[in-house]
């Protein structure tokens, strides 16, 4: 077997695991086997990126969104001791509706793929590309990043708030 069989074969299975994860998240009907879909869907992008040689993205993919949001989602189910108690329905009950929006932007996504020119050009080294966005992540865009960390810590801390026993 040649290198770039195994290339496209790796990348059609990381791609297909991560349609058959989106869709399982979003046809759950249990809401921690989401997150735990979500989970599994992200680690997939995190392959993806590592086999586009994109090392720091998928490994920022793993921290921020596997370590980060998605545990932060599972603990939050977990804690929230009211959805237990309540009988909630998860049933989409505008199916067609959503097929036809899903038909219609999947026929735009396809009318623009086709329409693009993809032009093919040398990109920098990995560790300069690093490089610019850490200097960019802590000069630039320092004040949003550390938004978003109180955020997730807020939203952690909320989670524990609504399952504290009275």
């Amino acid at each position: 077997m040649s290198d770039a069989f195994l290339t496209n074969l790796t990348f059609y299975v990381l791609s297909f695991c991560v349609i058959a994860g989106g869709i399982f998240v979003v046809s759950s009907r249990n809401l921690f086997h989401s997150a735990v879909f979500l989970v599994f869907t992200l680690f997939s992008v995190a392959g993806i990126f590592v086999m586009q040689h994109a090392y720091f993205l998928a490994a920022i993919q793993v921290l921020i969104y596997v370590g980060a949001v998605a545990m932060l989602m599972i603990f939050g189910v977990m804690l929230t001791t009211q959805l237990t108690n309540v009988r909630l329905r998860h049933v989409n009950e505008q199916a067609w509706p959503a097929f036809a929006v899903c038909l219609f932007f999947l026929g735009f996504l396809v009318y623009g793929l086709w329409d693009t020119p993809f032009k093919i050009s040398q990109a920098a080294a990995p560790a300069e590309v690093t490089r610019a966005i850490g200097t960019l992540l802590m000069t630039e865009y320092v004040l949003p990043f550390e938004v978003v960390s109180v955020l997730l810590l807020v939203a952690l801390i909320g989670a524990v708030v609504i399952a504290k026993k009275e």
